[in-house]
């Protein structure tokens, strides 16, 4: 387990080892003065005497070892949170290039909770490993086991009383390590669980606040945070005995040694001397092994956490190759598609072509695969079975930065970042002038909001963009969009925020960003969609028809059942005078 940790220590290795050898003099310094003041006590039982002279520097020089204790200690966890702090550092960032490398779909997946939980509270948990348990650790540990071995030099039979609480200890913190682990992945699950209810809580604030889902939203916030609270109690009580049980049996080495030696002094097979000795080099190790033993307790979560850590970082990778893009053009074909999420397959070997230059649109109802179709073509996943091409080139083999530069994706939910919305919108192209942005901003109809805002373009997003309302923040990702001006567009459900009286200009915005472009569009309103050049019907996960507006409306019953619905949808309104009326009439 150590070496694993120690592996990211990188050039702070030596460190490492120089905190264990400091922390490892202090803790011979602590236990040196146990030998002096045998020197001390023995001319007591052995109605000797010392003189003043002796006295005077044994005591000086118990003095200096206490001050050599304190000065290398603190020395020694200086270098180990130096070490430490710098490991973390590189764990953090060895995680991150492995996230990058994962399907974008797989992370998402994980949730904001369960992220944050293993980038700060999991990786966080190994500094205890790193600053305190491998160097104070090894440190308090090795001292006593030299003691003991130094004991049968005077004499063998007082040291194996002495070593007596040890397989008491043992057995009681195995016990305890048995007990604490069969509780441990109920403990974790509850932890993830909690950490992901917390975040869905306060993001979901205004809607449960709006529809007065308070009681509901927070019952589930309560158990969640109840539950991780029993796991947590349920895990410490199995453990709370057997860990004051070793704590309390460990340090005590004088348990057998004391009445036992004593008992042996009077039958004369051992010295009375020898007992002293023996048991002043008993009460040196006691400290030492009790501090060593206190970082036991946090060994099981450490070792689940790094497993934790591990599977993260071990999953498998997003399949992509080194290729720029090579196409003999920007048309799309997907050629014998499957897909799963987990077990249960949600797209049975879809064929389909978007021809370069025009619209393609995928329809059908929610659950039918459309989305999961866009998400596979810019790469958020890999295909279980078949083939993504792009002008004749397999996806795959295309290097994830050569891909993104021939495709622009955007989506109904569309993130900015807490900084200015000039550089929101030059995500898009990062060299781009101001001067670019804005006619980005202009063409994506921006202009309108911009114009209200105290500071414009310069006006600071918020958190996630909060700032501006849903349809104001799609616009501006269509800015970003038009500025990075891809061959190729994906637009999923680009139009859901916008509200009847910005239609058109979301309509106008689009029609700026598709211009020659090879476009690939899913939307529930049809009505945005009957123009394109072909029109591919999704049902449950394979194709059911393809065609124009009007070859669908004649011979797809599918089509038009989905025409009838979104035209029923678009006319819906609320008539005010008939609802007065009616309110009149109660």
């Amino acid at each position: 387990m150590f070496q694993k940790v120690l592996g990211y220590t990188g050039e702070y290795r030596k460190t490492t080892y120089k905190a264990v050898l400091c922390l490892l003099l202090g803790v011979l310094m602590n236990v040196i003065p146990y030998f002096f003041v045998y020197q001390l006590i023995e001319p007591l039982f052995t109605r000797g005497s010392m003189p003043v002279e002796g006295i005077l520097w044994r005591l000086a020089v118990i003095a200096i070892c206490a001050i050599g204790y304190a000065v290398l200690y603190v020395q020694g966890l200086s270098f180990s949170h130096e070490s430490a702090y710098h490991t973390l550092a590189n764990l953090r960032i060895s995680l991150q290039g492995k996230l990058e490398k994962q399907p974008l779909g797989v992370i998402q997946e994980k949730g904001v909770g369960v992220i944050k939980k293993t980038f700060i509270d999991d990786i966080e948990s190994v500094e205890l490993i790193l600053a305190h348990a491998i160097p104070e650790g090894l440190a308090n540990i090795v001292v006593p086991i030299v003691v003991f071995v130094a004991m049968f030099f005077v004499d063998w039979k007082l040291a194996l009383l002495s070593l007596g609480s040890l397989p008491l200890g043992i057995l009681a913190m195995g016990m305890m390590y048995k007990s604490g682990m069969s509780k441990m992945d109920a403990y974790y699950g509850a932890a993830r669980k909690m950490n992901n209810t917390i975040v869905e809580y306060i993001n979901g604030m205004e809607v449960v606040k709006v529809f007065n889902r308070d009681g509901e939203s927070y019952k589930r916030f309560e158990k969640d945070i109840n539950d991780y609270r029993d796991f947590t109690l349920d895990w410490y009580k199995v453990c709370w005995p057997w860990m004051a049980l070793y704590n309390s049996i460990l340090p005590f080495v004088a348990m057998f040694t004391l009445p036992i030696g004593a008992y042996f002094v009077l039958k004369g097979m051992s010295t009375l001397p020898d007992l002293i000795l023996v048991l002043c080099m008993s009460f040196s190790v006691g400290t030492p092994l009790l501090r060593s033993i206190s970082f036991m307790s946090s060994i099981p979560q450490v070792n689940y956490k790094i497993e934790a850590l591990e599977k993260m970082l071990s999953e498998p990778p997003l399949i992509q190759g080194k290729e720029t893009f090579k196409g003999k053009d920007h048309s799309i074909s997907f050629e014998n598609v499957h897909f799963s999420y987990e077990e249960d397959e949600v797209l049975h070997g879809v064929n389909l072509t978007a021809k370069e230059g025009t619209m393609t649109a995928l329809v059908g109802e929610s659950g039918s695969g459309k989305s999961t179709l866009a998400k596979l073509l810019v790469h958020y996943y890999d295909v279980n079975g078949g083939t993504i091409r792009i002008g004749g080139q397999d996806l795959k083999k295309m290097s994830l930065e050569a891909l993104n530069q021939e495709i622009s994706f955007v989506s109904q939910e569309q993130f900015l970042f807490n900084t200015t919305l000039m550089e929101n919108i030059r995500i898009g192209k990062l060299d781009a002038t101001d001067e670019e942005v804005l006619a980005a901003a202009e063409k994506a109809q921006c202009n309108e909001f911009l114009e209200k805002l105290e500071k414009g373009i310069y006006t600071m997003a918020g958190d996630g963009g909060k700032q501006l309302s849903g349809g104001e923040r799609q616009r501006i990702s269509l800015a970003r969009a038009i500025l990075k001006n891809a061959p190729i567009i994906v637009l999923d459900e680009a139009t859901a925020f916008v509200d009847p009286e910005n239609e058109e200009k979301m309509n106008l915005a689009i029609a700026e960003i598709i211009k020659g472009k090879t476009v690939l569009v899913i939307a529930h309103r049809l009505r945005s969609i009957a123009g394109a050049d072909q029109i591919y019907v999704m049902k449950d996960g394979q194709v059911a028809a393809a065609g124009t507006q009007e070859e669908l409306l004649k011979n797809s019953p599918e089509y038009k059942k989905l025409w009838k619905a979104s035209e029923e949808s678009a006319d819906w309104s609320v008539d005010i005078k008939d609802s007065k009326k009616e309110a009149e009439t109660i």
